[in-house]
């Protein structure tokens, strides 16, 4: 019997992973069955639970993958550039909506809460590295309201659809350069 590659196990991984993206993105968490998965991903039950043994194992892999290319400074046209990326994703690939159902699951998941909540570290930990020259706390506080106000402007595109930056971008501009 050939043996399966690890490059294959990968692109089927990756292809359910995409699959459910998609789905959860378009019908939302709570009404996306395994089997909607299956049928999404044109893989059988079994092939899905060779990788992942639950919708939320599935939503923790995604979120996994889920990066935030947050600007490598904190000017206007970085932080614009950043929010334009944000609103091309919720446009393109419904991310504004996977991310609300999301944050709801997590609301009630307390592993996926865990997880959200480690990511959310890690955003604003790359907004304090941004700003050495202010001290530790105020940068702490800054970068609390720099991710917050973040998220909101992803809440507002999944509820609003298509939503102008302009004046996202100027408030977070404003707040860091306070």
């Amino acid at each position: 019997m050939p043996k399966v590659s690890q490059a294959h196990r990968d692109a089927r991984r990756q292809q359910i992973i995409d699959a459910a993206y998609a789905r959860f993105a378009s019908h939302g968490f709570a009404r996306t069955s395994m089997t909607d998965l299956v049928q999404a991903s044109g893989l059988s039950n079994g092939a899905i639970y060779r990788y992942f043994t639950s919708k939320d194992e599935i939503v923790a892999a995604i979120c996994d993958q889920s990066s935030q290319d947050f600007p490598a400074e904190l000017t206007f046209e970085a932080i614009d550039a950043f929010l334009q990326h944000i609103r091309t994703l919720a446009r393109e690939k419904g991310h504004a909506r996977l991310v609300a159902q999301i944050f709801a699951e997590a609301a009630i998941t307390p592993s996926l809460a865990t997880l959200v909540d480690g990511q959310l570290e890690e955003m604003r930990t790359a907004v304090c590295a941004l700003l050495p020259d202010h001290p530790p706390a105020h940068a702490a506080r800054i970068s609390e309201a720099f991710v917050a106000l973040c998220h909101a402007y992803s809440q507002q595109l999944a509820v609003r659809g298509d939503l102008d930056p302009a004046p996202f971008t100027a408030a977070l501009v404003a707040m860091t350069t306070s």
